[in-house]
């Protein structure tokens, strides 16, 4: 239902190249925090970010938190669902380079799948940095779910939490295609980290 596997492949370059660059905190407010990446994966530096943004949130209702030059943003969802079994409802939105264009992910409390919603053309606003590009995001958290169907005034496609949880329960019984491109892709990627992994586990044994 949301493409992990392709979402997947595409992280796995910057998951085998990544730099050890320490994200900077640009900006904290009431409420809110702008931190840099620097052009890192969220898959690598999305659960501490979290932990700080808990953390200072504190016992308020809403935190937001911006996000610049991130990449594989798709793959914030399962920080986010963690999230959203502790009881914190969560909002999610940002560009892309490619068709959709804006992409709008809600999350409510106690739930899995999520809610999406998918706009053909960018999105004005949506982030507060007035030098935002199309690898930043926007995250939202909140003790009360998002109902953002009010204050959306258009957008192009939606897809469900009772879709996603349609297409979940079909997976279980019929299982999953996956393309032989995307499998073969992600075999190569699999083989490479495990590769990376025992290669540091032997230097930590004191291997050469």
């Amino acid at each position: 239902g949301l493409n992990g596997i392709l979402h997947f492949n595409n992280a796995s370059p910057f998951i085998l190249s990544e730099r050890d660059v320490a994200i900077d905190i640009i900006y904290q407010g009431e409420g809110e925090v702008r931190l840099d990446l620097h052009g890192s994966s969220l898959v690598c530096h999305l659960p501490a970010v979290m932990d700080y943004v808990i953390e200072k949130m504190g016992s308020r209702d809403h935190f937001k938190v911006y996000l610049q030059n991130c990449h594989n943003r798709w793959l914030a969802y399962s920080e986010l669902a963690k999230l959203a079994a502790k009881g914190i409802a969560c909002l999610a939105k940002w560009d892309n380079g490619s068709a959709p264009k804006h992409t709008i992910f809600t999350l409510d409390k106690r739930f899995v799948y999520p809610d999406l919603y998918f706009f053909n053309e960018a999105q004005a606003n949506y982030n507060a940095n007035a030098n935002a590009n199309a690898n930043d995001m926007v995250i939202e958290l909140s003790t009360t779910n998002f109902d953002i169907e009010q204050d959306i005034q258009y957008f192009d496609r939606k897809l469900s939490t009772d879709e996603l949880y349609a297409t979940h329960q079909r997976a279980w019984k019929e299982g999953i295609h996956v393309d032989d491109e995307q499998w073969a892709v992600l075999k190569k990627s699999a083989t490479a980290i495990l590769v990376e992994n025992s290669e540091a586990s032997s230097k930590g044994a004191g291997g050469i």
